[in-house]
């Protein structure tokens, strides 16, 4: 006989960056997301959802990527050749969705509102880095009050509570007027500002790469560990010395900015690096004597007075309320994305991993900040808003790491076996009485002939227990009920006869049909499942 032609299979494959989920990872995730619910609701945010696709003009270009229509974003064209994206945050099409909203009636400023759902970004992927991943997100639209982002702050630092995060967490602000007030004092990046999105994510880049590798990406650029080259900003060696050390929590002496035309010595990079693993008290003044050190002469930035303005009132706030150790200041925060206008902020979790230095593994689970110019582009009038963000799938790999999020298959459902073919219809009336008492039950639909292929199944399936009925069960009038989760103990058991027959009478009785609901649910109590 001809072999059978194969060579039109299809091959059954998933693409790369993208993530198949199973019954105890979505369930896990549910758990976790309604904690976050509860916390978001108590701070007085509403749902609302927006769809997956926008017109790509609505959700404007602020991702890094510059070259073409969909860099960064998956795109197309529909039948009116109207470009649409795929949406690459949930915080742009909420801005769309108030803007076509204020003004009308039942609408109110300020907004609050939270999101959940999944996003997406054509970038390469890797380890960690998805092209699809869900957020969770909440956001206070038509408030510039520094109180907003201050409720930021502290609404994630409850969230990391509740799930259980104590002591393990820290939130961290900055904000980008500070970086601005860093950039604009710099007259290489005032001549060439597409220069300035470098300079932000080689900061961005600073706990990955080292301070060494933040001068690289200043400087001409870095080769990482893989051989991949990442162009630089091209900065004169004392405007990077000046940009790398106003990023960092160690104080500076103008000998250290001025003494040569080279970059930071090899001593001055390990001094900062261990001053910004211990990340001290923030010193505001000192971080405007650095900045008076690189001036000279020139006028002192206003994005800078601004910025340590906000902060300092934010920090206010945020400590009166007995957030004082749980929030705090950072020089490093910037956060990808370029809408961001002033407060920016991160939750980063701190707890060691076994087999590592004891930096964080996990690092950003969610982050924020204040963007008052995404919502004033379809409007032509300033509408305030700042948001914050948890990246669901990462947190979600955090929790389980700690044991704080079971991803253990749960129990699955009651499996009714089949006897008799002929009596499907009695089989699927036990069925339809589990279900209506509110207990999740099913009929094994495979080929019956076989009890033990059906217990197999069950098993398989993570039954906590099996109904049979056949020939004699069914003229006495009863059930048989097999307890699959005391027969898995009795498997184990290399105890004595008495106590190994005890358990035998335990994992299967006969109970009167009438009986069949009751005697399942009890049995369910008793192992506690819901």
């Amino acid at each position: 006989m001809a072999e059978k032609n194969k060579s039109n299979k299809l091959k059954a494959r998933l693409p790369r960056g993208l993530a198949d989920r199973t019954p105890a990872e979505i369930a896990a995730t549910r758990e976790m997301i309604e904690k976050i619910r509860v916390v978001y609701e108590r701070y007085g945010f509403e749902p609302v959802e927006t769809p997956a696709i926008e017109y790509t003009d609505a959700l404007g270009k602020f991702l890094p990527d510059q070259d073409r229509p969909n860099e960064g974003v998956f795109s197309f064209q529909d039948d009116d050749e109207q470009w649409l994206s795929l949406r690459y945050d949930l915080t742009a099409p909420l801005a769309r969705y108030v803007a076509e909203r204020v003004g009308t009636e039942n609408f109110v400023l300020p907004y609050r509102s939270y999101r959940v759902g999944w996003v997406f970004r054509n970038e390469k992927p890797g380890p960690g880095r998805f092209r699809q991943f869900m957020q969770f997100d909440a956001d206070t639209v038509g408030s510039a009050s520094p109180a907003a982002d201050a409720e930021m702050c502290m609404m994630a630092a409850d969230t990391m509570e509740e799930l259980g995060l104590a002591g393990r967490y820290v939130v961290k602000i900055w904000s980008r007027r500070l970086l601005d007030g860093q950039m604009d004092a710099v007259p290489e990046l005032n001549a060439a500002p597409e220069r300035r999105v470098t300079v932000l994510r080689s900061i961005d880049a600073r706990d990955r790469i080292g301070v060494k590798g933040v001068q690289q990406r200043l400087a001409g650029g870095r080769t990482d560990d893989s051989g991949d080259f990442t162009k630089g900003a091209g900065l004169e060696n004392s405007a990077n010395n000046f940009i790398t050390t106003a990023s960092s929590f160690m104080p500076v002496t103008e000998a250290q900015f001025f003494t040569s035309a080279d970059l930071l010595p090899e001593e001055v990079v390990k001094e900062m690096e261990r001053v910004d693993r211990e990340k001290p008290f923030f010193d505001f003044a000192v971080y405007e004597n650095k900045l008076r050190m690189y001036l000279k002469d020139r006028p002192f930035p206003e994005a800078t007075k601004l910025g340590i303005d906000e902060l300092r009132r934010i920090k206010t706030i945020t400590d009166i309320c007995g957030y004082s150790d749980r929030i705090k200041i950072d020089p490093t925060v910037v956060r990808g994305l370029e809408y961001y206008t002033g407060p920016v902020f991160e939750v980063e979790l701190t707890f060691p991993t076994d087999g590592n230095d004891g930096s964080p593994r996990f690092g950003s689970v969610g982050g924020g900040g204040r963007y008052d110019g995404l919502v004033s582009r379809f409007r032509g009038e300033p509408v305030p808003a700042t948001g914050f963000s948890i990246g669901v799938s990462r947190f979600a790999a955090a929790l389980e790491y700690l044991g704080k999020l079971d991803s253990k298959p749960g129990y699955g459902p009651v499996v009714v076996t089949v006897f008799d073919r002929d009596r499907l219809a009695d089989y699927q009336n036990m069925v339809a009485k589990l279900r209506a008492a509110k207990i999740r039950a099913e009929l094994y639909l495979g080929n019956p002939k076989n009890l033990g292929n059906q217990l197999k199944y069950a098993d398989r399936r993570n039954s906590p227990c099996v109904v049979i009925q056949g020939s004699d069960e069914k003229a006495k009038g009863e059930v048989t009920i097999k307890d699959l989760i005391v027969g898995a103990e009795l498997a184990k058991l290399e105890k004595g006869r008495d106590e190994h027959l005890q358990k035998q009478a335990e994992a299967q009785r006969s109970v009167p049909e009438a009986k069949l609901v009751e005697t399942v649910r009890s049995l369910l109590a008793s192992h506690g499942v819901t």
